[in-house]
């Protein structure tokens, strides 16, 4: 008998907190608490509660649909995938393999974003690539890998949050983006420990601090570097860590000491008070964290500033030690998972490098193809966006929505609407789906099984808990269908377990190692960190063939955190999950127990040292000046996702956030004459937005805020600037200049 109880995880925000789902006598689902799953214990936020609702045949897509005579009208699988199927043949024979462009989604399973690069390398031979995660925290990984050598977003648990000494977090509205993470602040607070928040905006998060900084936007990195100086000056200093586990100390040290405090006072707008309170706060425990989201990652030199907030924490001893380190909270439900396995445009399966002449052959063979078939890396997101039309002629895009997303967005809609062919699949008809050639129906959270991996780098499993309606299919069978019809009738199953099987002998040896990891040992263990190689720690060290994972051991006790009762987990299996016949049982010394803790012995590069960054503060792409004198930053509200292209289908999370607003604060309504809700006009050298003013005391005079979340005149992405990140190829989402002035 099938059981009456799914256990699975929330398809937004990277937290994938746990619920139960039930069957209703209407085929949907109802979603229960599931308290056995340690990241969220049971809480969510309105967005999960409500996820069942967007599962509805009334606000979801059910057939293809085709473009005729400029209008997008129902048809069969057969025709749709046809003229997929005939328009990339054309494109590629006319113009090549790399006029095929795909896009991606940071919200695709890691089987969905495995086969999505296999299908655009084997199947297209295009370079052409990448995803919207790199919107997400791209700076965040670039600036990981420079300095301990691998990516991932938190090189600990959730759980080790609440037991440090003291938490800077930087740019993180985390009590909205992420409501079910509030207990981690306030059981970090109720153990003595301290907050520290910095944000342009009093938001709700900050309000929880012990302090809270609000610099201008865009100048992360001097505050960062600024307070460096002071760890310095003051002999906060741990030299014993910096000789022992760390390089490039020196050139490090030299570019933050010429940022003396009075000086980053005037960059930043924070005091020099506070940043001698912010160096105390952070210095005197024992153990100290940085985590960082978007606000400083989303800047032509996020990479840098990443940099610098690492520099903070090598330079106290704060990394690769007990309940200290630096982290970035992910943003997307996949957005860790979906970029290590092969949808970005320039790595390979296990996070492999697409130019490593020795991962090009290890992916090939996985795959049976010669590795010289293989195209080199390609665009990154924006570049490629930005090539529609030109140099790329048709575009295959899953799961994003860049009409709403994208910077400059009014821009890129143009681009796509230049494009020769655009097949799009989507739950919705978003704002981007309703531009397309061909729009396909795919196969929902609830009705279908992947993996996922969230914000601390722990792999889990959800599970399929209902039928998808008549008409529906899943990406999977998509990708399977026209891999078939382009000519490539093998290497594309539909079976999700199947798929993840070859990620595992993919990803082996790799810097994201999941061979170790089974759908049944996720069932069991209530999921499991990578790098989890396919044998024990003392198998490799006795000689096998699998190399050791690049991080330090986990910290005694570790691999039992994971695990929940065993009489409970299997109850969980019934006859019909996919992994009631899985690989053996976990619970033998020949099992690698994956990785908690990251860097407690020896960090990932080739030295097993931490290298500093010697970077030094400059300005901002796109400074204010007398045409555009204010500065805008963008960000989330709570009852709204992304684009907003499931959740304003919504009602409930509608009533709650129902459209766009400009957030500015009572000195510059006063300039403006503007009074709450009057509607107002910002405008970019990029276009222009209209939304009811919001008039709040939390945001700095000189800045103001949007939400991201709505199409139209109220599109937030209309006006924020593409300039790029050197390194990461991150947009500079979250400040640009503009001008604010009455809409009427």
């Amino acid at each position: 008998m099938q059981n009456t109880v799914t256990p699975t995880h929330c398809p937004y925000c990277a937290l994938q907190c746990g619920m139960n789902l039930t069957p209703e006598q209407d085929g949907g689902v109802a979603v229960v608490e599931r308290p056995d799953f340690p990241v969220n214990r049971g809480a969510l936020c309105g967005k999960g509660r409500t996820a069942p609702a967007v599962l509805s045949s009334s606000v979801r897509l059910t057939s293809p649909l085709v473009r005729n005579a400029g209008v997008l009208e129902p048809a069969t699988w057969d025709e749709a995938l046809g003229r997929i199927t005939e328009a990339l043949s054309r494109t590629r024979t006319e113009h090549g393999p790399d006029a095929c462009g795909v896009f991606g989604g940071g919200g695709l399973t890691n089987e969905k974003a495995y086969t999505l690069g296999k299908f655009a390398r084997i199947v297209l031979g295009t370079s052409q690539i990448d995803y919207n995660g790199r919107f997400c925290m791209s700076s965040a990984a670039a600036g990981g890998i420079k300095a301990f050598g691998l990516d991932r977003g938190l090189p600990f648990p959730m759980e080790d949050i609440p037991k440090t000494g003291c938490v800077i977090l930087v740019g993180s509205n985390l009590v909205e983006t992420m409501p079910p993470a509030l207990r981690y602040l306030t059981e970090l607070k109720a153990n003595g420990g301290k907050l520290i928040v910095i944000d342009p905006r009093r938001t709700r998060t900050a309000e929880q601090a012990d302090l809270h900084l609000a610099p201008r936007p865009g100048t992360d990195l001097a505050l960062a570097l600024g307070l460096l100086h002071l760890v310095v000056a003051e002999g906060r200093t741990d030299e014993a860590y910096i000789q022992e586990r760390t390089s490039g100390w020196e050139e490090a040290r030299a570019a933050a000491m010429a940022h003396w405090p009075e000086l980053v006072e005037r960059i930043t707008g924070v005091s020099v008070p506070q940043l001698r309170e912010t160096v105390r706060l952070f210095c005197e425990p024992e153990s100290a964290m940085v985590l960082t989201a978007r606000g400083p990652e989303q800047q032509s030199k996020g990479t840098d500033t990443v940099g610098a907030w690492i520099n903070l924490c090598l330079a106290t001893g704060r990394a690769g030690r007990p309940l200290s380190g630096y982290g970035c909270l992910t943003g997307q439900g996949n957005g860790q998972g979906g970029r290590e396995h092969g949808q970005k445009a320039d790595q390979l399966p296990g996070y492999r490098k697409l130019d490593d002449p020795a991962a090009r052959r290890h992916v090939a063979e996985v795959w049976g193809v010669d590795p010289d078939s293989l195209p080199g890396p390609g665009r990154s997101a924006y570049e490629l966006l930005d090539a529609l039309g030109t140099d790329i002629r048709a575009l295959l895009l899953m799961a994003s929505n860049p009409v709403v997303s994208a910077p400059r967005a009014a821009h890129i809609e143009e681009r796509i609407k230049s494009l020769d062919f655009l097949a799009v699949c989507d739950v919705v008809l978003s704002e981007t789906a309703a531009l397309a050639d061909v729009v396909l129906p795919v196969t929902q959270w609830a009705e279908e099984t992947g993996t996922m991996t969230n914000l601390e780098g722990r792999v889990l499993l959800r599970r399929r808990a209902i039928t998808p309606p008549e008409g529906v299919r899943s990406d999977l069978e998509i990708m399977h269908e026209l891999a078939a019809r382009l000519g490539v009738e093998k290497g594309f199953p539909t079976d999700a377990e199947e798929i993840f099987e070859e990620l595992r002998r993919a990803s082996a040896g790799g810097p994201a190692d999941y061979s170790g990891i089974t759908y049944r040992r996720l069932i069991e263990e209530n999921g499991v960190f990578w790098p989890c190689p396919a044998e024990a720690p003392e198998a490799q060290q006795a000689g096998a063939d699998t190399p050791a994972p690049p991080a330090g051991k986990p910290l005694p006790g570790a691999a039992d955190d994971t695990a929940q009762d065993g009489e409970d987990a299997a109850l969980d299996v019934g006859p019909d999950d996919p992994a009631s016949e899985a690989a053996e049982p976990t619970a033998t010394a020949d099992v690698h127990p994956g990785t908690p803790r990251l860097f407690l012995d020896r960090f990932a590069t080739p030295d097993g040292r931490a290298r500093f960054a010697p970077v030094t503060h400059r300005p901002l792409a796109e400074e204010p000046d007398d045409e555009y004198p204010v500065l805008l930053t963008t960000g989330r509200v709570v009852s709204q996702y992304q684009s907003g292209a499931q959740t304003r289908r919504v009602d409930e999370l509608n009533a709650a956030a129902p459209g766009p607003f400009v957030e500015l604060h009572p000195r510059l309504a006063e300039r403006l004459g503007a009074n709450e809700g009057d509607p107002l006009a910002v405008v970019s050298r990029r276009g222009r937005a209209t939304a009811p003013a919001r008039i709040t005391t939390s945001i700095r005079p000189d800045t103001v805020f949007m939400p991201f979340h709505w199409p139209g005149e109220g599109r937030a992405n209309t006006l924020t600037n593409p300039a790029l990140d050197p390194t990461s190829r991150m947009p500079e989402f979250k400040a640009c200049a503009v001008r604010v002035e009455r809409a009427d």
